[in-house]
């Protein structure tokens, strides 16, 4: 998926978040200014919760309680992190079956919370304010997943 700016980054989580439930583990990857907390922010949007969201790189982890009944979010930022076990340190999985978790960063790290998972990669076009995204789900869980909905 092309997203040209960063609404279409907004609206693209937004979509996606129609997709998520409880349970469900998204790790986030991608160079610096890529576009990952924007992705979240729409994914914040459609998940209907509290925000303000804002990178949580110097929090490590910031929850954020649903508005309507739905799950909450977790939103996670694995950049600072050493290793698994710093990851181990903040007990994601102990929210992981109540939540839709979101990790920043998470790629090769915390793969190991869930055998499903949807993994989303966010390039920069070169020369261009345009980001590509590319979703890769792994697990039973999507095996079914109308992922055609995504596209704008």
């Amino acid at each position: 998926m092309r997203a040209a700016t960063a609404e279409d980054m907004r609206a693209y989580g937004a979509r996606l978040a129609a997709l998520l439930r409880a349970g469900d583990l998204v790790v986030l990857s991608g160079p610096l200014g890529a576009g990952k907390t924007t992705l979240v922010q729409g994914l914040a949007e459609g998940l209907k919760v509290r925000g303000p969201i804002t990178s949580p790189t110097f929090v490590i982890a910031r929850v954020h309680p649903s508005l309507r009944q739905g799950p909450p979010l977790v939103h996670a930022d694995a950049y600072r992190l050493g290793g698994d076990l710093e990851v181990d340190d903040l007990d994601l999985d102990a929210s992981l079956e109540e939540s839709v978790t979101v990790v920043e960063w998470g790629e090769g790290l915390v793969e190991g919370l869930s055998e499903d998972r949807l993994e989303v990669h966010i390039d920069r076009e070169a020369g261009d304010e345009a980001r590509i995204v590319t979703l890769r789900a792994v697990g039973p869980r999507w095996a079914d997943t109308p992922f055609d909905r995504l596209e704008g």
